[in-house]
């Protein structure tokens, strides 16, 4: 994969960079978790010490092709700002007047940050002549291009895949550096391996079970995903989270883990509640014993400690997706198991994005003790169900 060091002398030159900025905001346009702009720095900073123009793209939220300015990218240019220690301008659009404007009037060190490049249509259009057309707008405003994105990468899309067409073109810092460390879940990892699956629904993740159960050593489930496996055993779930027409395919999982020689932990214990509320009182329940009127909402303490227990001893460890309601106090401490054991643990850490690195924040944990966290939830369980990745593979050689 090409690299920001391929491309050459930059100085002087004008760098089209996507970045990923979809970033949580509260009621009054306040970001909650600027992880993903931290995340872009050393890139724009590295393009900058290079003495290059550098020009951002990204997007926030989903405006469907259509100009709306609940979804500007107004509150993440102050934060870039601050973060980057200068000025940064927003133009007002991506390839219209304003950013041309703008664009041809930067010297070597600024920084442009264009609107949302998804309020136009062509952006994520399925008809690659579109997308081709509108790369080609994007790619009058550079002259080389830099992907930075990687929560995008899994998507054939214009300001990912098409301008990479168009430019000289690389992956940026944090780019390289997701798959450096994922590609040591998938090329070859150190023994025992361990991915820890949680998150509501096993449909979202039966891509990621299918290519695993044939890597890792040990697959450990929780979440709402994990009554759907429960049931497939035979047990009550109550009113917990439920696939039905997921059940069948979770018994051939539990069958082909025996089969392949793989451990398939699932929840022996679980925290439930009558309601799905912050304040429901909690119970705990063996998973053989849980009432039909109570609906599971965390992994009890007896399968955190046993999931702790075989995460410490992994030398490999993917975790993608939360073992519990973890936004509710007193149904996060699954979760909070599964992180710090992660922290604890001498094995190779990778947090999978999403929900999981939302977790990771939440809950108050240092973010330097893990290995990697990944800034991609979708992407990352793409990459780790084996599927190519448009806006990677067209950055290789």
């Amino acid at each position: 994969m090409r690299t920001i060091d391929t491309l050459g002398d930059l100085n002087g030159k004008t760098v089209f960079v996507r970045s990923d900025f979809n970033v949580p905001l509260d009621s009054n346009k306040n970001i909650t978790d600027d992880g993903r702009i931290r995340a872009a720095l050393p890139t724009i900073n590295k393009l900058l010490d290079a003495g290059a123009k550098v020009v951002v793209a990204a997007h926030l939220g989903r405006p469907k092709g259509e100009v709306d300015p609940e979804f500007s990218l107004a509150p993440v240019v102050g934060r870039l700002s601050e973060l980057l220690g200068k000025e940064v301008k927003l133009a007002a659009d991506t390839v219209g007047e304003d950013a041309h404007a703008l664009v041809s009037k930067m010297e070597a060190g600024e920084v442009v940050l264009l609107e949302n490049v998804r309020f136009g249509k062509r952006e994520t259009s399925k008809d690659d002549a579109e997308r081709e057309a509108l790369a080609k707008e994007y790619a009058s405003l550079a002259d080389v291009f830099v992907s930075d994105g990687f929560g995008v990468v899994h998507r054939k899309q214009a300001s990912v895949y098409d301008i990479a067409k168009e430019l000289p073109s690389a992956a940026g810092e944090l780019v390289f550096k997701e798959i450096d460390s994922l590609s040591k879940a998938t090329n070859n990892p150190e023994r025992p391996y361990t991915v820890v699956l949680g998150g509501s629904k096993v449909s979202d993740k039966l891509g990621v079970i299918d290519n695993l159960i044939e890597k890792a050593d040990r697959l450990l489930i929780g979440g709402g995903m994990a009554y759907t496996f429960l049931k497939a055993q035979g047990y009550e779930v109550g009113s917990s989270l439920l696939e039905e027409d997921q059940v069948e395919t979770a018994k051939s999982y539990i069958d082909k883990a025996k089969a392949n020689g793989v451990d398939l932990l699932l929840p022996v214990d679980n925290v439930t509640a009558k309601e799905f509320k912050a304040d429901a009182p909690a119970s705990v329940y063996d998973s053989e014993s849980m009432p039909s009127d109570e609906m599971g909402l965390d992994i009890g303490p007896k399968s955190a400690e046993l999931y702790a227990k075989t995460i410490a001893e992994s030398k490999t460890i993917v975790w993608n997706g939360p073992m519990g309601v973890f936004e509710f106090e007193a149904f996060s401490a699954g979760t909070r198991a599964v992180a710090q054991a992660m922290q604890d643990a001498e094995g190779f850490t990778i947090v999978g994005g999403g929900d999981s690195a939302a977790a990771v924040r939440t809950l108050g944990f240092d973010e330097s003790k893990f290995n990697h966290i990944s800034t991609g939830g979708g992407a990352s369980l793409e990459y780790l169900e084996g599927k190519v990745l448009p806006g990677i593979s067209v950055l290789e050689d």
